[in-house]
Formats: structure tokens, C-alpha cells, sequence
């Protein structure tokens, strides 16, 4: 087995995450780490590196031809500007005995236009508009309403605006390139850790609270053990018709779940809902080979698990 953590950047927890399920499954596999660039942290951690061309389309045969010349069995993207481009090589690859650890293209191509995804009649979604007007015309409230104002296309918490108010959020949007529009709702931000099988249905969530958030990534998060709200993440994921491993953001306002958003990927605080028992890249790589999903058993942590991420001093 020889998996290649696409994107594979500074993501260095996740590389040894990795690692740890492949090597549980293969006790000669290995990890190749792929970057655009070649001063990556993870360079030093993988078992090959390699630096890859840009993903898209021009070079899609120069990458499959070195994928085979690299003898690699599974590809884990994990950078949403990837997924589409790897998604749509999936079936290509499969016939060559190569798996794209990932969701389908319709799936993805959903989660990545917060646009579409906010007005896709899910319950428990926020609705998402491409206008002000669009708000004040579904929603009938005398009092002044605030806003979240973000890009239809983008990755994490990046160029968002939240809680503006009506001139606020005009001109927010004015700077944005194609700029959405979400009611503000204040509450308890949270993640939740799932991971669906090739049919589209959930096997283990985990919540979590993402109680320190830098550049869009939890730096500091902590669990939810027994998750009010595990029936409507299920509901909604299995809607969404996503499968692997995902990260569904949303926020809990008068102890209701409200979703703002879905990452088709592994996430980059989700080795917490490893720790917690949601054992989202081993039970990839083994339903990749015929392994029955159902025989793998869950075992969701019942305590609180914190997970606090910090800098540290590796000596090679």
C-alpha cells in the first residue's frame, strides 16, 4: 500500500494519522507526502516526497503517468481547490487499481458553492443569498437584522464578515468577488468529525467545539461526548449523498443546530475525531479493499477529549 497525501503542505498530524492507519492494514505501507512545493514540513516526516505539478487539468497526465510510475494504490486530497480535480480522475483511477479516498464530484461540487449548499432544502441548513434584499424578502422581522457576509467559493473562515449590520455588510461585499449573504446567528461554534461509507451512509460523528480558531483551523477543540444532535447531522450528511471523510461546521443557538458550511475532506483538527473514535482513514483504506464496513467496530470515546495544538521541536 503506498497512499499519497495530496496537498500534503504542513498538515503534519494528519501525515502520521495516515501513516498509523496504513500501517495497521500494511505493515510495509508507506506514505508519500505531494506538494506543489518542496519546503513543506512534511518532507521530513513522510516515508517519499514528492513534488508535484499543480493539479489541474493541463497536467492530468503527467500525473497519472507518475501516480502509476510511483506505484500508488490511494490518493487522499486534502485541500478543497483538489478535490474537484481528483473527483473527476476517480473512475479513471479505479480502472488502473487506484482509489481516490474522497466523495463524488456532484457531492463536492455541492459543499464547495456556499451558495447552492445554502439553498439546497436541507433542513437545519443557514440559507445562503446572493443579495441583501434577497434576506429581507424570506425573512419577516421588524427588527434590524445582521449579517454574515463571505465569498461563494473559498475555503475556512477566510474573508468573512460577521455580525454587520445592513451598510456594514453592503460594503463588506463590495471587496469579495462573489459575495453571499447569511442572517448572523450567535452561539457556540462547533465541528463535527463523521465518516459515510461508499453508500452514503453514516457510520460514527463526532462534535466538537472549536474553542480557539486561528486562520480557520482550531488550535484549540474540545468534544461533545453523546451529541444532542447526532440524528440531524445524519440526516443532513446522508442528504448530501457525501461519502469518506468530512467536516460539517455549525453553530448551536438556542440549543438548536444550525449548519453553516461542509468540508468534503478530512479536516484540520479532525485527528480529534480519530482520538474520539471516529476512525475515519483506516476505515477508508479498508473499504478501498473489499473489507466489509460493518464487521469494523465503533467505539466513540464517552468522556471529554481535548485537543490542543502547539508548536513542537522534532530533532532529526
Amino acid at each position: 500500500m503506498n497512499v499519497l497525501l495530496s496537498s500534503a503542505s504542513n498538515k503534519v498530524p494528519l501525515l502520521k494519522a495516515l501513516q498509523c492507519a496504513v500501517k495497521r492494514i500494511d505493515k510495509k505501507g508507506i506514505v508519500t507526502a505531494g506538494d506543489l512545493s518542496s519546503q513543506v514540513l512534511t518532507r521530513h516526516f513522510c516515508d517519499v516526497f514528492w513534488q508535484m505539478p499543480p493539479t489541474n487539468q493541463e497536467n492530468a497526465d503527467e500525473i497519472i503517468a507518475q501516480l502509476k510510475h510511483r506505484s500508488i494504490t490511494h490518493i487522499l486530497p486534502s485541500r478543497d481547490g483538489e478535490l474537484l480535480f481528483w473527483a473527476r480522475l476517480k473512475n479513471d483511477l479505479k480502472s488502473a487499481n487506484i482509489h481516490v479516498l474522497s466523495s463524488n464530484e456532484s457531492a463536492i461540487e455541492l459543499c464547495l458553492d456556499k451558495l447552492r449548499f445554502g439553498q439546497c432544502s436541507i433542513p437545519f441548513i443557514i440559507p445562503s443569498f446572493e443579495s441583501i434584499e434577497a434576506v429581507k424578502k424570506v425573512v419577516q422581522d421588524t427588527q434590524p437584522l445582521h449579517y454574515v457576509v463571505k465569498e461563494r467559493f473559498g475555503a475556512g473562515s477566510k474573508a468573512v464578515g460577521l455580525n454587520l449590520n445592513e451598510n456594514d455588510a453592503v460594503q463588506y461585499a463590495k471587496g469579495l468577488s462573489s459575495p453571499i449573504f447569511q442572517l448572523f446567528k450567535a452561539g457556540k461554534e462547533i465541528s463535527v468529525d463523521a465518516w459515510l461509507t461508499k453508500d452514503h451512509l453514516v457510520k460514527a460523528a463526532v462534535c466538537r467545539v472549536r474553542d480557539l480558531v486561528v486562520n480557520g483551523e482550531s488550535q484549540i477543540t474540545y468534544t461533545l461526548p453523546n451529541c444532542p444532535f447526532t440524528a440531524q447531522v445524519t440526516q443532513t450528511l446522508s442528504n448530501l449523498a457525501l461519502s469518506g471523510p468530512i467536516v460539517l461546521q455549525g453553530i448551536i443557538n438556542d440549543g438548536a443546530l444550525h449548519i453553516i458550511e461542509c468540508n468534503s475532506r478530512f479536516g484540520g483538527a479532525s485527528t480529534l475525531g480519530i482520538k474520539a473514535g471516529v476512525d475515519s482513514l483506516y476505515w477508508s483504506l479498508c473499504e478501498s479493499i473489499g473489507v466489509d464496513i460493518d464487521s469494523l467496530p465503533v467505539d466513540l470515546a464517552s468522556h471529554k477529549i481535548t485537543q490542543i495544538r502547539a508548536a513542537t521541536d522534532y530533532y532529526l
